[in-house]
């Protein structure tokens, strides 16, 4: 069996998480308060002033409860995954997982993240359900929708579009005609897109900073689909803010493993949902488990 654990990203998050684990790594919690300057037990139980949502809180809050998450399942004994993914800021998560930097690192790095993709306003993102994403190419060529970059390839047939916010607004408009389900999403930015490439090369001059260990489980990246290589942590963690996020294609090449068996940590299930989807799309097209 191939144990496969995933990790969420932002959209994940909810007032109460991270509960159960707090107060089982007080010191981990400690470190996290002092690095960030605020309470995230606080943040995440109480959520007092609505911050839980900003992209600026939302990244090291979600990093911290998943961190949380991966080490009270190893604490209890569980084996070790096989291989590791996380969907956008959760690939942080599963970096932080597999050795590539320790804690107090991921907490830093997915507060700058954060902060970087929270300046970048103006933007807006949609979730289209229903359409395969080549359909949804088509119709952004044929409709001129040249400054809309397909962001999310999160299931067979749900595709999330990025663009600045009136694009995406006229964009939404004409999908609705053409009878496609539109999802607006509750973000300020244009992220996974074109749009994110100057916070993407200031992250990557914060990289330079951080010193990356081997990996001791493979990560799957999301720009990629394929293996993390040892030596390009940095360059592809970085290239991830303005890439398309391969959700899909990462999925289908752990799909691949033998015998795979997925395992969702941290809040929600939200990622648990997708596999599923891509699970049925390969059902009914007949394509096997394995290959």
């Amino acid at each position: 069996m191939s144990l496969i654990w995933v990790f969420p990203g932002q959209g994940t998050q909810k007032r109460g998480m991270g509960r159960e684990w707090f107060d089982r790594f007080p010191d981990r919690v400690a470190e996290a308060d002092d690095l960030l300057g605020y309470s995230i037990r606080r943040l995440c139980l109480e959520d007092p002033d609505s911050s839980l949502s900003q992209t600026d809180r939302t990244q090291p809050a979600l990093f911290v409860v998943s961190s949380l998450a991966y080490l009270a399942r190893l604490e209890d004994g569980e084996e070790r995954p096989d291989w590791l993914a996380g969907h956008s800021l959760g690939e942080c998560t599963a970096l932080f997982a597999a050795g590539a930097f320790d804690f107090a690192t991921g907490v830093r790095l997915t507060r700058q993240r954060g902060e970087l993709m929270a300046r970048e306003r103006g933007g807006g993102m949609i979730a289209v359900l229903g359409w395969p994403a080549e359909k949804l190419r088509n119709f952004l060529k044929e409709e001129r929708f040249d400054a809309i970059d397909l962001a999310n390839l999160n299931a067979p047939r749900q595709t999330v579009l990025s663009g600045r916010e009136a694009d995406i607004a006229r964009c939404s408009e004409a999908l609705k005609r053409a009878r496609a389900r539109v999802v607006p999403l509750k973000v300020s930015g244009a992220f996974h897109s074109r749009y994110l490439r100057s916070a993407q090369d200031e992250f990557a001059r914060r990289l330079k900073e951080v010193r990356f260990a081997s990996l001791r489980i493979p990560v799957i990246a999301n720009a990629t689909a394929r293996p993390y290589e040892d030596g390009e942590v940095r360059e592809t963690l970085a290239r991830q803010m303005s890439s398309p996020l391969r959700w899909t294609d990462t999925v289908e090449w752990l799909l691949r493993r033998p015998d795979p068996s997925f395992k969702e940590i941290g809040p929600g299930r939200v990622l648990t949902g997708l596999i599923r989807q891509i699970k049925a799309e390969r059902r009914e097209s007949g394509t096997p488990a394995e290959s």
